[in-house]
């Protein structure tokens, strides 16, 4: 005879902690909601009758039942990029998600790289939306469009790439400047010593996430690695064809260059130049995000290691933050923190 599953715990009800604590329905909720009118004693029978039944609230339905629900934008860059690919991926599957806790997600693309466009995207943003998560770029154009929504009530998060002196609510992406430092680590470690040049590839330094990225590099390969010397940083606009002939001009133009550091995409450019060149088993390659193209160049030698970010994560984080404040509830920080990772081809997932 098969021993039948134990039953699911059932959820408590506001009804139960009524009547656990001896009160009305209605006091029950105004100390729930924190408001004023209730005598501390009744608070506080309320209080233990809540931890006794392990009440938690369900705001999903709460919102149901007050007809409330939420509307985001996320706001991604235009254009062929792998990791932008995913991370929208990711955030339609985060809508799916929302939906079901009253909150609507539309996706809008607009080239990230024209801070015109940008700008102009959100200071001609519906007011349908309640929240915003944008790919920023860190100009006063941008900045002063953020600072509009949010002085309108309209809560911003940056994503993947910040624009820290904006009015943003919250950023939602890794430490940059810890991702360069870590790649320019993995980068003299790898090199043992040698001497020689290392080329820094960014989509634009006009976007933080690149900028810091490249300014955490230089930092360690300058004063920890000094036999290696970086070159100025060239921008590729994530573009690959324009990034495959900068790498291509990078290794005619320089007989002792050791290393490449990509800390944009543009990576299957990388990859045809290399490989043209014939020295692709000789220069160190190191570049952000795990994709389908980098996962293929690191398993056969061309790339050495990829500093990665969750795209799932990001978007999932974006969406929990905006509902959060737009619904009054807390974050937790440590949830919300998007670690980095290094893949070798050993560690692959």
């Amino acid at each position: 005879m098969t021993a039948s599953a134990p039953p699911s715990p059932v959820r408590a009800t506001l009804e139960d902690v009524a009547r656990t604590a001896g009160v009305s329905l209605a006091t029950v909720d105004r100390v729930i909601n924190r408001r004023e009118g209730v005598r501390a004693k009744t608070v506080a029978r309320v209080e233990a009758a809540v931890a006794k039944l392990g009440y938690r609230a369900d705001v999903a339905a709460a919102r149901l039942a007050r007809g409330q629900s939420f509307r985001f934008a996320f706001v991604l860059p235009t254009g062929g990029n792998s990791f932008m690919t995913n991370l929208t991926e990711q955030v339609r599957q985060t809508a799916d998600w929302l939906a079901g806790q009253r909150g609507f997600i539309d996706i809008l693309h607009v080239d990230v790289f024209d801070p015109d466009q940008l700008a102009g995207a959100l200071e001609t943003l519906s007011p349908v939306y309640q929240g915003v998560a944008v790919i920023a770029l860190d100009h006063p154009r941008v900045r002063a469009a953020i600072d509009e929504l949010t002085a309108r009530g309209v809560a911003v998060v940056t994503l993947v790439s910040d624009a820290p002196t904006s009015r943003r609510l919250h950023y939602v992406g890794i430490d940059n400047p810890a991702a360069g430092r870590t790649a320019a680590t993995l980068m003299g470690r790898f090199l043992g010593g040698r001497d020689g040049t290392v080329a820094v590839i960014a989509g634009s330094l006009s976007l933080r996430d690149h900028a810091e990225r490249q300014f955490g590099f230089n930092q360690i390969l300058s004063s920890e690695y000094q036999t290696l010397r970086a070159l100025p940083a060239i921008e590729g606009r994530d573009d690959s064809e324009l990034t495959r002939e900068l790498t291509a001009d990078l290794l005619a133009r320089h007989a002792d260059l050791r290393g490449i550091y990509c800390c944009g995409a543009g990576n299957r450019g990388i990859a045809d130049a290399l490989e043209a060149s014939g020295r692709a088993r000789e220069v160190v390659w190191i570049t952000h995000e795990l994709t389908q193209h980098t996962r293929r160049f690191l398993v056969r030698g061309t790339l050495d290691a990829i500093i990665n970010q969750d795209p799932g994560h990001e978007a999932r984080s974006a969406a929990r933050v905006l509902l959060a404040h737009c619904s009054g509830e807390p974050i937790s920080p440590d949830q919300e923190r998007i670690r980095i990772d290094i893949f070798l081809r050993d560690n692959l997932p």
